[in-house]
């Protein structure tokens, strides 16, 4: 695919993009999900050869191809790593899957900067070099992760300022970046969360050049529907939902009173998955999932 078709396989294609970027503190987490205990390995090298079979598994599999699922996140080092002799970005074009890269480095502590209720980005000093390396490998776009824990409209003003500032540092190197600033769905003011968010996000995509688009990437909002005047927005190519927490059945549930957003699952599509399966079982059980993110992705209530 070249970047054209995979501008338009993102744009108007009928599945989900799965989210294969656990990192740093969240990949023990992802392993004992997978059920690999902490402990099995003896070394951080050894736990990320662990998560890269995973995933390379995942790939792997016969159920997950370009048919529905459109697009992948890839944490650096997967995007660095090799899938039977290739580099994993061109594994994945090869299957129709379009690549993108996880580019934060993790979120400072509530109330940095003296912004409260909301967690910015870490700061990024090699992200230039991150971005070539990315685009020589074929990378078609990035992720970048902030969140949102309470109503404080002025922090809400300052992620949203953050994710645009990195958003044109990645435009300019020719890639899409989807833009993430996460709403906790435990918070107590989730609802006013989403409401200042929107507001946040209009000023920010209204003020974007003329020609230029993003990626939004957004929790599912309290009330469904909420974020409707994002998905026909000219500034924004797509709106994806992450699951946030939700069981996949009900971040699903929740996606299909969503109209005009597909889904960028991590731990709900991986949920059912284990290290012992046989092939077939996992094969048939990776099958179910996406066939039910693809169902919540494409299939809307309403």
């Amino acid at each position: 695919m070249q970047h054209t078709e995979m501008t338009a396989k993102i744009a108007a294609g009928n599945g989900f993009i799965a989210a294969l970027d656990q990192s740093g503190g969240s990949t023990p987490k992802a392993l004992k999900g997978y059920g690999i205990e902490e402990g099995t390995w003896s070394s951080e090298e050894d736990m990320y050869a662990l998560i890269h079979d995973m995933r390379c598994r995942i790939i792997r599999s016969p159920a997950f191809s370009g048919e529905k699922v459109l697009g992948a996140i890839l944490f650096e080092r997967t995007m660095d790593g090799h899938l039977d002799e290739k580099p994993v970005p061109h594994a994945l074009i090869e299957l129709g899957v379009v690549p993108f890269i996880k580019i934060d480095k993790g979120l400072e502590e509530e109330g940095f900067g003296g912004f409260g209720g909301v967690q910015l980005m870490k700061p990024m000093p090699e992200l230039d070099a991150l971005l070539t390396k990315s685009k020589a490998l074929g990378v078609f776009g990035t992720k970048e992760r902030s969140v949102i824990n309470s109503a404080n409209r002025e922090g809400i003003a300052a992620i949203v300022a953050q994710q645009f500032e990195i958003g044109r540092q990645v435009l300019a190197h020719g890639m899409m970046p989807i833009i993430e600033p996460e709403v906790n769905i435990k918070s107590a003011t989730r609802a006013e969360c989403d409401a200042i968010l929107l507001d946040e996000l209009l000023k920010a995509l209204d003020a974007m050049p003329d020609g230029e688009q993003v990626m939004l990437k957004l929790s599912l909002p309290a009330v469904p529907g909420t974020f409707a005047p994002l998905t026909s927005h000219p500034k924004v190519l797509r709106v994806v939902a992450l699951s946030g927490g939700y069981s996949r059945a009900d971040a699903c549930a929740e996606l299909a009173r969503n109209h005009g957003i597909i889904a960028s699952f991590s731990r709900a599509l991986l949920e059912d998955l284990r290290a012992h399966m046989t092939e077939a079982e996992f094969d048939a059980s990776l099958g179910g999932a996406i066939d039910e993110i693809h169902g919540g992705s494409t299939v809307k209530l309403g």
